[in-house]
């Protein structure tokens, strides 16, 4: 069944950062939140910060008065982590004053609970902010996902790309490569067999596609219409390409039925692949318009040479 919003996932189990220099306030707290999450800890500020970047935490529950980096600073370092922004950090500390109080909102903390606490108090606040955060995260996923398809929609591809090409023009960056992906005849394919099964092709090919990006920090994005875009950071003009066949062949593999096309029997795609090379200093909105285009231009290359194939901008010849 087709609908006008992608399906929204149950959250996973959460994870709760405890962040404490005492081993018996851990144990503590450990046992009156076990039951809303798994439960991790560290016993200082530098723990903390490796453990938020091994996995992102869904909560933390963080002390104030630690030896060396304390809370605050913790606080604010975990802040600067990717994907960290909208995590609930809870103060936990014996600081009863406003000054403290507001240092702590100010570094970033969403609450502040009081020692010695009482374990219902905490317990009803970590619930509180948990099931915030899962809210939060629905209408994000809701956001940025193609109702169609279930992949990213254009405007998560857009601020994706808008964060790399940034990443792009700092000192020590590595490549960007983006790749169009267009089914080929797909007007033909939704005349003959009608939408719904124009639907449901475009739902296989993002499958597909969502199938062929495995690193962290690709995006399988819908460009929108019949056409598909691959954001894959770091990745030169070899390994685009090779993404771009793989998601090819898998298309292929699929075996569905186009008779409708005059030059196969089958759904396939064409796909064009750019990379731009790193370019400290460089113009953002520029870097943008070039790389898409010379996308594009491969795109219309590989259709123009036969379709069901990718050209890599730079690469084949024109």
């Amino acid at each position: 069944m087709t609908t006008g919003f992608p399906f929204v996932p149950a959250p996973v189990q959460a994870r709760i950062l405890i962040v404490d220099d005492d081993v018996a306030t851990i144990r503590v707290l450990a046992q009156v939140v076990q039951s809303q999450g798994d439960v991790v800890f560290a016993t200082g500020g530098a723990d903390a910060l490796a453990a938020a970047r091994a996995e992102r935490p869904d909560l933390v529950l963080l002390d104030a008065e630690m030896e060396g980096m304390d809370g605050f600073q913790t606080c604010a370092a975990l802040r600067t982590l990717p994907g960290m922004g909208d995590v609930p950090i809870l103060f936990v500390t014996s600081h009863r004053g406003v000054e403290a109080e507001v240092r702590a909102l100010a570094a970033g903390a969403v609450d502040f609970i009081t020692k010695p606490f009482h374990p219902h108090i905490v317990e009803a606040r970590v619930r509180t902010h948990l099931t915030l955060k899962q809210r939060t995260d629905a209408l994000l996923r809701m956001a940025t996902l193609d109702g169609l398809t279930g992949i990213a929609n254009r405007r998560a591809l857009d601020t994706g790309l808008a964060h790399e090409l940034r990443r792009l023009t700092q000192p020590g960056a590595s490549p960007l490569s983006l790749v169009l992906a267009d089914v080929d005849h797909f007007k033909r394919y939704n005349d003959f067999y009608g939408h719904q099964a124009g639907d449901d092709c475009l739902r296989a090919v993002a499958g597909a596609l969502a199938g062929s990006v495995r690193r962290a920090g690709d995006l399988a994005a819908r460009f929108g219409g019949e056409e598909f875009a691959i954001l894959l950071p770091g990745a030169d003009a070899d390994a685009a390409r090779t993404v771009a066949e793989k998601l090819r062949r898998t298309v292929v593999s699929l075996a569905l039925p186009h008779a409708a096309r005059p030059d196969a029997d089958l759904v396939t795609i064409s796909a064009g692949a750019a990379t731009l090379p790193p370019s400290p200093g460089g113009d953002v909105d520029a870097l943008l318009v070039s790389l898409v285009a010379a996308a594009d231009q491969a795109l219309y290359r590989a259709k123009a040479d036969g379709r069901n194939r990718v050209a890599v901008a730079g690469r084949d010849a024109g």
